[in-house]
């Protein structure tokens, strides 16, 4: 049985919206795997993975199932909500300041979980500073008696990594953890997350606009645009051989290192917003392969050599 289980999912909004902000997508996590979820702004990759802790849009529309281990998550109360919280999924956030309370000290948001599900006050801060130490803080103890403002953006992120380990998870949830931090602490934050991973055994949900980290750090990658999985297959051969004309567009916008890289190209038009609905093809508008049956059939995900892919002309070897 998969440690996570996307069913089918999808999410509308009561009012305002054209189409849906997730269109019956499917995804899994492995316990102890790296999945990465790619797309721009807008795809609607964090709706999905806050839908995994049952944080949907107020009064929208849901169907499909979200499963962690035997749990139903859209069909729980609040009561077991917060359980599943507190011991089995966490999740990082982008922006590491919008995570804790500023008049709060790091101890107490530390081991404010922790206590609150009987543990003494000695053991949660143990487990605070033992935590701490994990993700590279100095000085832990020090660290838990000071407030937010008193790290950088990277020290307070590395906090936040802390704090969502304190009920042990099975599965960590990561939305874009590393937006805000330059490149140099960007590396480091990953590195962490990857270290804890691999020891704790943790499965992860690594959610990212950036399909080369994706490729990094992720055993497995599913790439979404306008609410809906275009392709899907391991992180080798993603990177490698994409099969769908956005995937490639995404990493050729992508600025590379190398000495002989060309200058990253970005794709052209936008995407699509929720009050558009277009037919066939959400991705034929900006799409240099497109013909007239791409902007009317809707392609649906089919099985692709190892993986998935969602392009009328995936077979014709348009990308090779």
């Amino acid at each position: 049985m998969a440690l996570l289980e996307i069913d089918n999912l999808s999410i509308a909004l009561a009012k305002g919206a054209a189409r849906p902000i997730l269109d019956e997508i499917s995804l899994t996590v492995e316990a102890g795997e790296v999945v990465g979820l790619v797309g721009e702004s807008g795809s609607g990759k964090s709706v999905a993975c806050r839908t995994v802790l049952g944080l949907t849009p107020e009064h929208a529309k849901t169907g499909g199932e979200v499963r962690v281990g035997d749990n139903d998550v859209l069909s729980m109360d609040r009561a077991a909500l917060k359980q599943l919280r507190a011991k089995q999924v966490a999740m990082v956030f982008q922006d590491p300041r919008a995570s804790v309370n500023p008049m709060r000290r790091v101890g107490d948001f530390l081991t404010e979980g922790m206590r609150a599900a009987g543990v003494s006050k000695e053991k949660a801060y143990a487990r605070a500073e033992e935590l701490l130490t994990e993700v590279g803080i100095r000085d832990p103890k020090g660290a838990l008696k000071r407030f937010p403002h008193q790290f950088s953006g990277g020290m307070l992120q590395r906090v936040v990594i802390a704090a969502a380990l304190t009920g042990d998870p099975s599965l960590l949830l990561a939305d874009e953890p590393t937006t805000a931090l330059d490149v140099t602490t960007q590396a480091e934050v990953i590195g962490i997350l990857r270290r804890l991973q691999a020891e704790h055994g943790t499965g992860m949900l690594f959610v990212t606009h950036d399909l080369e980290l994706a490729a990094a750090i992720c055993h497995r990658v599913y790439v979404m645009y306008a609410g809906r999985i275009v392709e899907t297959r391991t992180a080798e051969q993603l990177f490698a051989a994409p099969r769908h004309p956005y995937t490639a567009g995404l990493l050729a916008s992508t600025p590379s290192l190398e000495e002989d890289a060309e200058p990253p190209r970005p794709i052209p038009g936008r995407p699509v917003s929720l009050a558009e609905n277009p037919p066939g093809c959400a991705f034929a508008a900006r799409c240099a392969f497109a013909e007239d049956r791409c902007r009317v059939e809707t392609p649906v995900l089919k099985a692709d050599d190892g993986g998935a892919v969602a392009c009328l002309r995936a077979d014709e070897g348009i990308l090779a």
